[in-house]
């Protein structure tokens, strides 16, 4: 089976692992991964990333020269790639830019000109009700119209594009898994040390960005109002919150109970949610987020939520968008900005610690058999073989 698989997301070499997996099921698969030349991922990093080729036997990186370096729905590609496809000839076209994209359609046009006759497929996260003006409409209608099955990262994304009128093959899965060897519980007694965290205290831990939508500031005030004092919380990220969360917990008296560690390398990040007790993922939904075609956000998975069940942390998370769907019954879930909802459940965590334990037990069997690279891959490769037999 040859596979093509495009997508700006691939010019990071760590968020390739879970195609690296599918490669290494069988030598009768080909995985070929087209990504920009150059890109511009802005946001925190702001910076251009130059992509390289990589040859790994089956599976192989190719850059080619793109048009659009800093918009996914924008992004294009030059003619080197219809070289690739006639050298190719894929048996899958999967797409990784959305369904309003130009790069999918681009593909699809290629695929019929070139006589290809691959399957086209394309992952969206797009968990928003949205209604598409022209030419996004015609783009959309003309995409879903040439797509043989979609992979949606979250539940919300599935039903809008059964919404939209397509009613092919689908998957839901993320397009992230995890590493189940660098991400695995391990006792951290050294940086224990180092951040002056003692044997009594319950560690609450949050990892990301420090901004309203993560819902960071509700964690400050349910933490705030915990009964015992005997708690840090350990927050690993940064962003625009940071001097108010200082100030907040400051004027709390808490300060000593407050640990920030800046972002830290993804390797050195499972270090830090190894010490945690819980972590939380008090996403918001915004409403004043807005798009060319869709205005607002909520959570569209959550990944540090597998990343903690792979280290056996209970994890705790609101509401929003895939948080539930994600967590289930492997731990626990309260109304998004309810700071109350929130402390309750910290101290459930806190005053039984035979519940954390199963919780955390429950969260890694579930991330062992759904989430890691392996798992993904196995689910993706299930998933092309239906669309190929239709």
């Amino acid at each position: 089976m040859n596979i093509l698989v495009v997508g700006h997301s691939y010019i990071v070499d760590l968020n390739c692992e879970k195609l690296r997996e599918l490669a290494r099921i069988s030598p009768d698969i080909q995985v070929r991964v087209v990504v920009p030349k150059v890109w511009n991922p802005g946001g925190v990093q702001n910076k251009i990333i130059k992509s390289e080729f990589k040859d790994e036997g089956n599976f192989k990186i190719v850059p080619i020269s793109n048009y659009s370096q800093n918009h996914q729905g924008l992004l294009t590609f030059s003619p080197e790639i219809i070289g690739l496809l006639k050298e190719f000839k894929p048996n899958i076209i999967h797409v990784e830019q959305g369904i309003k994209s130009f790069a999918y359609a681009q593909l699809i046009i290629l695929n019929k000109m070139l006589g290809l006759k691959a399957k086209n497929c394309f992952f969206t996260w797009w968990n928003i009700p949205y209604d598409p003006k022209f030419p996004f409409s015609w783009l959309e209608k003309f995409n879903l119209g040439n797509t043989d099955g979609f992979i949606a990262g979250n539940q919300d994304a599935l039903d809008i594009i059964r919404d939209h009128g397509y009613d092919g093959q689908s998957i839901i899965m993320p397009n992230l898994g995890i590493d189940d060897i660098l991400f695995s519980p391990k006792k951290e007694p050294y940086l224990k040390q180092e951040l002056d965290i003692k044997e009594k205290d319950f560690v609450i831990g949050f990892v990301g960005r420090f901004v309203s939508e993560k819902g960071i500031l509700t964690l400050i005030k349910a933490v705030s109002n915990l009964h015992s004092k005997n708690w840090k919380l350990l927050l690993l990220g940064r962003g625009e919150l940071e001097e108010k969360i200082i100030a907040e917990i400051t004027n709390l008296g808490l300060k000593n109970n407050l640990i920030i560690i800046p972002s830290v390398a993804h390797a050195q990040v499972p270090r830090y949610i190894n010490l945690m007790d819980t972590l939380v993922l008090p996403s918001e939904t915004d409403e004043t987020f807005k798009t060319i075609s869709a205005k607002g956000w909520k959570e569209q998975f959550g990944h540090v939520l597998i990343e903690a069940m792979a280290c056996k942390v209970p994890v705790i998370g609101s509401d929003s968008g895939e948080i539930p769907y994600v967590i289930e019954d492997d731990g626990l879930v309260f109304q998004e900005k309810d700071d109350k909802g929130l402390k309750d459940s910290i101290e459930q965590l806190m005053n039984n610690p035979y519940l954390a334990k199963e919780l955390g037990e429950k969260g890694y069997q579930k991330t062992m058999e759904k989430y890691t690279n392996k798992a993904l891959a196995r689910n993706l490769l299930g998933f092309y073989e239906q669309i190929l037999s239709i």
